[in-house]
């Protein structure tokens, strides 16, 4: 199937990239899923669809097409997205501050939390194909001297 499909590459540009064409997929979603479900959608405000037209849509066309879906089943004449619908996507430098300024923490103790987590998700298995150093990327040997280092030692049991 690959090799006939091959013949000749065709590029599509991600939709953040084509807002012009995210009207013409909202009629056309709406079109499909109203008469699916029976329901008369008769308006789409400009407000709606220039929300829908600001987002980025990281799903692409997909993840337009379970927004109208959505918006179709839970409307009544008039096309209403969630009021929780994000229009603007965080930046990686946005959500990096809030993880940062949530607790900030040195890297010692970040890898203090992590290793300790990952040990308590494996019960404190260090070695073998679902231990803790398989799963960090390490020697196991290497987590043993970390460990010491930072003064992590497995609670004792009751």
């Amino acid at each position: 199937m690959y090799y006939r499909l091959n013949v000749f590459p065709v590029q599509v540009p991600p939709l953040k990239e084509r807002p012009g064409d995210v009207p013409l997929l909202v009629r056309f979603f709406v079109q499909k899923y109203a008469g699916r479900m029976g329901k008369p959608i008769r308006m789409i405000p400009t407000e709606t669809m220039t929300k829908l037209t600001a987002y980025e849509w990281p799903g692409n066309v997909r993840e337009l097409q379970n927004v109208i879906e959505r918006a179709v089943i839970l409307s009544n004449d008039v096309l209403t997205i969630d009021t929780d619908f994000q229009t603007t996507k965080p930046t990686a430098s946005e959500q990096l501050e809030a993880t940062v300024t949530s607790e900030l923490v040195s890297l010692e103790e970040a890898e203090r939390r992590h290793i300790e987590r990952i040990l308590k998700q494996t019960n404190w298995l260090i070695e073998g194909t679902r231990g803790a150093a398989r799963i960090l990327g390490v020697h196991p040997n290497t987590l043993r001297s970390r460990l010491q280092r930072l003064g992590l030692k497995r609670p004792e049991a009751d």
